[in-house]
């Protein structure tokens, strides 16, 4: 388990998130706070209050952690958005999900580490 030892703990990696959001003149909102050591992240991700993504961090095959999309298409709305929250917190009472809500989100997904 190499970089889990090495992962910052979700509540603090949540508050650096929220951070670099709101410095970046974005709105970001902590829908679900989860466990603060060891919660999953779930991003929503949107612009001018449309959605754009939804992102999770996973634990990869080769122990580290990665970024992927998520369940939810761009069209999304907010009813979709709570059901598929309320889905995820049946299977993971842990997971924090957060809503970024930025003017660049295109940029802000490819420096996690992903593209389109």
């Amino acid at each position: 388990m190499a970089s889990g030892a090495s992962r910052l703990p979700s509540g603090l990696e949540v508050a650096g998130l929220l951070r670099l959001v709101e410095a970046g003149g974005g709105n970001a909102v902590v829908l679900r706070k989860g466990d603060p050591d060891r919660g999953d992240l779930v991003l929503m991700i949107a612009s001018r209050g449309q959605h754009v993504a939804c992102l999770e961090r996973i634990l990869s095959l080769d122990g580290e952690y990665e970024w992927r999309r998520a369940g939810l298409p761009k069209s999304a709305g907010s009813v979709e958005i709570s059901q598929f929250l309320e889905k995820r917190a049946r299977f993971d009472e842990d997971f924090w999900a957060i809503e970024l809500d930025i003017a660049d989100p295109q940029r802000f997904i490819a420096e996690l580490g992903l593209t389109g």
